[in-house]
């Protein structure tokens, strides 16, 4: 058996915290998820984490503008510049401090993060390697508190920056003559995010001319006078000279314009209010004239900037210069002809430099002259007269003009700018939204809510949901995989039953019906039946065909299930009580209760059904393994006495061996038919279980009370998977009884008993600093309580959960296992891209041997050279070499031992091959040709055709789907055609004979085309 798993997928957790991004395309959404990213492709309904996990949950992401570099920050200022393209780290980074945001320039030449109270301007990553992938270029500082939010311009001139200090800060990315920092105040909370508006609007103004008679020409376009700087706007019948503060002057006829209110470009065919005033002429055109909106002149107005805080404000700001107004600073002296001489060489020392901005949030009158001016122009609140509803997360789209604020209550609001109207409201969650974000399109908006683990994609215009996923709430204790592979269900404590695609990774069905947590979860034989057992006392068996509770197994008194199990056939149901120590056997078919096994003198805690027998293996705390005949009264057949309290047990595939996990870190195997112990394996140094922040004692005395809980054998039944209170999980070799090899499931230290050393760091003269919750009231302002106070509401303090695996199952298919752990649902997989694993290879064989051999049509040699050297381009390209008529000749040549080859081969080119009927015939060949001699090793190939039963069944269910869909169109399209001509009469039938008649008229009609069609097939059928 290969060991080489890795890390292939993250389910049952959608979004932990952070802030959610899509991808450039707008089909994709990046969601933090601990301390790894998920990408949901939202178009071909499937999800993917990426191979790569940082030291601490991730806190920010920053996606560069054309889609391909991303920029991951931890809470613990370590970051990664990760490619999205080839999926790889290509830089480690550390920002020396907590970073709040990061967002990337429009031009994607610089980055800002917002770090402590500053602002940090660095250069991007080019396609150019460089030594040091980040280079600092400007520091500014301003702000009195932490900094929250940043954007930029469309033209990555400025860049605006939010605080806690309830004031935002506009910054200019170059060292501007007119701007060098501004700042804004008029809020009365945390500032939680900024926008600046789009840049620029197509304005053509039609006047109303007291004397219309009169031409007006277009004019020309003016030169520049005066310092604030100007713009000749021509249109079809006057010429307007643009001042800063929106004034302009009418070239041609005198008018003086003296307002201008612009409206939003989507609102095509609106009027502009325009006030115009002619000093020659008696009369005036007041303020409010309509002014008639077309396509003409390109009028670039000053920016406008939006402002909202935790409290429901929002704040529309106006400045006095257009983007194009800013003029850079120009050297004066011996530095302009210094600097004018070496001009190319400070460009790229410019890179290298660091620069300091100081800002102060009030200027002299001197430094105020000729500089750029902001101006309040509205203020709007989202909360009612009477009602506090904290803002916590919000996204503008600068092309619709689309903003979306999220509330800690759980709505959300859609308002258009800058008339602020109420476009769309809507509660999606009990908990408060963390992040939103808007794709490029501006038709989905992605919100995720960090409380419940939620993430929620909304189609606004259709008001549908594209993306609805949640994981477990709480920690999740059980799965089990489909005896197929292709769905994982898991339990958790919250109550919850959720059944997983393996495909996709998503979750497509929840059962509530628990009342409290989910303590065992198992499919049966068919596939379509799953059990559960919970705490509040239920055994409950659901149907996936209909996704409902078809049964609901209790017992006479009131007990605790800890767990369950069902026998192969599928037909009895067991569930071992926790509190009464009794085993509790029900029907499947009646539902009713077949007896219940006393003998245990502790809880029970586990149970596992022989594969091949009906022999039920219950492990205890009493320190004994107690086997139970199903078809013998259910007397106990043999009692295994162990050394210490068992925690696990499980049967071999074959049903020839039971391993059992006790709580003295040892798994023990026994002989189930002759009740003898046939070998041990010491897992307490292989463990190696973590220190937690509170431990009085190391990890190598504490690692005494640590055990495995967890086993599952693989598909071959040569090895064992076991795992427990451990960031580790361990696969044994059975017989040789050695570690093979350990997996590490997390490297994420926000997670307790991570490191096997105490930071002494936090060692004090006064204890542990880890006994001051220290983050608590940082985000939602609630009080630090005193160091080593357990008491009160736990939700409200830092909580840090210890890393534990608490269930592991290999897939049938031998592929990939799986692993409920603190962080998630982890699955690993074989990785074959990167392995090359020969088969009986020499050095006659070779790629090109093997091409040769195929030009000379001598393919069953191509097969088995080609499946030596075990290349799968090699081995797909043999294989379709070989004509449809010459697959049977070859497939009955093939050796036995190389027949299994093939059909592993097979099973995995059905996943991503559309030559689905070519491998339907080599293996239909393959099968009828050498299956009498593959039962004899059904044991050792049972994995193989398994994983082949999943491929095929999957291309069944859509092909049958596909097919199911083409004929009802068609049998509907025949039912219209014969209808269409026909007249039907007016008068009721008379009799019931007759109504009977219309009644089979009208289904034949509605049933099959030919002429012998059946009644009530189609439609109806």
């Amino acid at each position: 058996m290969k060991f080489s798993y890795r890390f292939s997928n993250l389910l049952g957790t959608v979004y932990r915290r952070g802030n959610l991004n899509f991808t450039h395309d707008g089909n994709s959404v990046i969601s933090p998820v601990g301390n790894r990213v998920t990408v949901f492709d939202l178009k071909n309904n499937k999800s993917d984490t990426l191979p790569l996990a940082t030291q601490y949950n991730i806190k920010c992401v920053g996606l560069s503008p054309d889609g391909r570099l991303a920029i991951i920050v931890d809470e613990g200022g370590s970051a990664l510049l990760v490619s999205l393209v080839c999926r790889s780290v290509l830089h480690h980074f550390h920002f020396k401090g907590s970073v709040h945001s990061v967002s990337f320039s429009p031009d994607g030449r610089r980055f800002v993060v917002t770090k402590g109270n500053l602002a940090q301007m660095y250069h991007a990553p080019g396609k150019r390697r460089e030594f040091n992938a980040f280079v600092l270029d400007k520091t500014y500082f301003g702000p009195y508190d932490e900094t929250t939010c940043i954007d930029w311009t469309d033209d990555s001139r400025c860049f605006v920056v939010g605080s806690k200090d309830m004031s935002t800060w506009v910054f200019g990315a170059e060292r501007w003559d007119n701007l060098i920092y501004y700042a804004l105040g008029g809020h009365k909370d945390t500032i939680v995010a900024c926008f600046f508006e789009s840049n620029s609007l197509d304005v053509c103004p039609c006047a109303q001319d007291p004397q219309p008679t009169s031409p007006h020409k277009a004019g020309s376009l003016g030169r520049s006078l005066g310092p604030g700087g100007g713009l000749w706007a021509t249109s079809s019948c006057m010429s307007w000279w643009l001042l800063p503060g929106c004034l302009g002057v009418s070239r041609d006829s005198g008018w003086l314009l003296l307002s201008l209110r612009i409206a939003p470009p989507q609102s095509r065919g609106a009027f502009r209010e325009m006030g115009a005033w002619k000093p020659s002429c008696q009369g005036a055109l007041g303020r409010g004239s309509p002014w008639l909106v077309g396509a003409g002149v390109t009028v670039c107005l000053p920016l406008q900037l939006y402002s909202l805080s935790q409290d429901g404000a929002l704040c529309v700001w106006q400045c006095d210069t257009p983007p194009e107004g800013l003029r850079l600073k120009a050297p004066s002296g011996w530095k302009a002809d210094l600097l004018r001489r070496r001009r190319e060489e400070e460009e790229e020392e410019d890179r290298d430099r660091e620069t300091t901005v100081w800002g102060k949030a009030t200027l002299s009158e001197e430094e105020k002259k000729g500089k750029v001016k902001y101006s309040r122009l509205a203020k709007y609140f989202f909360n009612k007269e009477g009602d506090f509803n904290s803002l916590t997360a919000a996204a503008y789209h600068k092309k619709i003009h689309l903003l979306v604020t999220g509330f800690a209550s759980g709505i959300f609001h859609l308002h258009e700018l800058p008339e602020f109207n109420l476009i769309h409201s809507l509660s999606i969650s009990d908990q408060s939204i963390s992040s939103i974000a808007i794709n490029s399109s501006g038709d989905w908006i992605a919100f995720g809510c960090s409380g419940l683990g939620q993430l929620l994609v909304w189609e606004w215009q259709s008001e549908s949901y594209v993306l609805k996923q949640q994981g477990h709430f709480n920690s999740m204790v059980s799965l089990a995989y489909s005896p197929d592979g292709q769905y994982i269900v898991t339990g958790g404590d919250d109550g919850k039953v959720k059944v997983w695609n393996t495909l996709s990774g998503f979750c497509f069905v929840t059962f509530t019906e628990h009342s409290s947590g989910v303590t065992g979860v198992t499919f049966t034989a068919t596939g379509y039946v799953i059990v559960t057992s919970s705490m509040d006392g239920t055994v409950r068996a659901f149907d996936l065909h209909r996704y409902r509770n078809f049964r609901t197994f209790t017992s006479p008194r009131p007990t605790q299930f800890s767990c369950v199990a069902v026998d192969s056939s599928g037909e009895i149901v067991s569930a071992g009580a926790q509190d009464s120590f009794e085993i509790f056997v029900w029907s499947m078919q009646t539902g009713r209760l077949l007896d219940v096994l006393s003998g245990h003198e502790g809880p029970v805690s586990g149970l596992c059904f022989n594969p091949m027998k009906s022999i039920l293996a219950s492990a205890s705390w009493d320190k004994t393994v107690r086997l139970w005949d199903m078809f013998d009264s259910w007397r106990t057949k043999e009692t295994l006495a162990l050394t210490s309290d068992a925690l696990a047990v499980s049967f071999r595939p074959d049903g020839a061996e039971l391993a059992v996990a006790t709580l003295n870190s040892q798994i023990t195997f026994w002989d189930p038919e002759n009740a003898v112990q046939t070998g041990s394996i010491e897992g307490r140094h292989d463990l190696k279980t973590g220190r937690k922040e509170l431990d009085k004692v190391t990890a190598k005395h504490s690692a005494k009370g640590k055990a495995f809980t967890t086993l599952c054998y693989s598909a071959d039944g040569q090895s064992i998977l076991a795992g427990g209170m451990s960031k580790f999980v361990c696969i044994y070799h059975v017989r040789e009884q050695i570690l093979m090899k350990r997996f590490e499931i997390s490297c994420n230290l926000s997670l307790d008993a991570m490191e096997e050393f105490l930071n002494r760091r936090k060692m004090t003269e006064f204890g542990n600093l880890a006994l001051i919750d220290q983050d608590a009231g940082q985000e939602d302002g609630t009080a630090i309580p005193l160091p080593g106070v357990k008491k009160g509401d736990m939700s409200s303090r830092h909580f840090k959960p210890e890393i534990r695996v608490t269930s592991l199952r290999f897939s049938p298919t031998g592929r990939c296992w799986a692993a409920t752990t603190t962080e998630g649902l982890l699955i690993y997989s074989l990785d074959t891209q990167m392995l090359f694993d020969p088969f009986e290879l020499d050095t006659s064989i070779t790629p090109g041997r093997v091409r040769e051999a195929l030009r000379q049509q001598e393919f069953t040699r191509a097969i088995l050279m080609a499946l030596r050297l075990n290349e799968d381009k090699l081995v797909q390209e043999a294989l379709e070499s070989v004509p449809r008529g010459e697959i049977e000749v070859v497939s009955s040549s093939l050796p036995e031992l190389y027949v299994e080859k093939v059909l592993e081969f097979l099973a995995s080119s059905f996943e991503v091959s559309h030559h689905v009927e070519f491998y339907l015939t080599w293996t239909q060949k393959l099968l009828m040709l050498h299956g009498q001699k593959l039962k004899s090793r059904a044991g050792q190939l049972l994995p193989v055709v398994q994983f082949l039963q999943k491929s095929i069944q999957q291309h069944l269910d859509n092909l049958s789907k596909l097919c199911d869909w083409n004929r009802y169109n068609i049998q509907y399209t025949l039912a219209v055609s014969k209808q269409r001509g026909m007249k039907r009469s007016l008068e009721l039938p008379g009799s019931e004979e007759e109504a009977e008649a219309s009644e089979d008229d009208s289904l034949y009609l509605l049933g099959a085309g030919d002429g012998d069609g059946h009644e009530g097939e189609g439609m109806l059928g």
